[in-house]
């Protein structure tokens, strides 16, 4: 059997960071996700998918993304339920995020102080922030565009992103 869920889409708030009664950290945020057709009036509908992440990388998706922030998921469903105030069972179903990928730099304006695009966080809880500087990790970043040369950082229009575009 398999359960696997890949995404990619716009935060539609900040996300929600709390702490379980032990101290785990667990953040919560909403993905629009555009998807690949059109309605009878043309337009894009997009679907709002509600997702979870744990430990330090729900520390670091809190830290780092925001309203309209680009983000990539990669998780699995989960279905839950609950007793709510009303007295109704009520059942939730949500994307638990293995890891969140930021897709686009922090701030198009900064150059050169650390700001990354396409970084992967997520894994163990051990996992370490470690930005990329101008003179660190550099191997692993020459793919990619910086906010200066990105041709859509400040259009404001929304990104239409197909399958064929996706690297997966």
């Amino acid at each position: 059997m398999m359960n696997r869920v890949v995404l990619v889409g716009r935060l539609t708030k900040d996300p929600d960071l709390r702490y379980t009664p032990n101290g785990v950290p667990v953040a919560t945020f909403t993905l629009a996700v555009n998807r690949t057709f059109t309605n009878q009036q043309g337009e894009r509908e997009a679907d709002f998918i509600n997702c979870v992440i744990w430990r330090k990388p729900a520390e670091n998706v809190a830290n780092y993304l925001k309203k309209g922030s680009l983000a990539g998921v990669d998780g699995r469903i989960q279905t839950r339920n609950y007793d709510g105030q009303d007295g109704k069972r009520v059942y939730v179903t949500e994307v638990l995020a293995d890891s969140v990928q930021f897709l686009e730099p922090r701030n198009s304006s900064s150059q050169g102080r650390g700001d990354f695009a396409g970084n992967q966080y997520g894994g163990d809880q051990n996992d370490q922030y470690q930005p990329y500087g101008q003179n660190q990790n550099q191997r692993s970043n020459q793919n990619f565009t910086r906010a200066n040369e990105d041709p859509f950082s400040n259009d404001g229009q929304p990104i239409d992103i197909s399958d064929d575009d996706l690297p997966f």
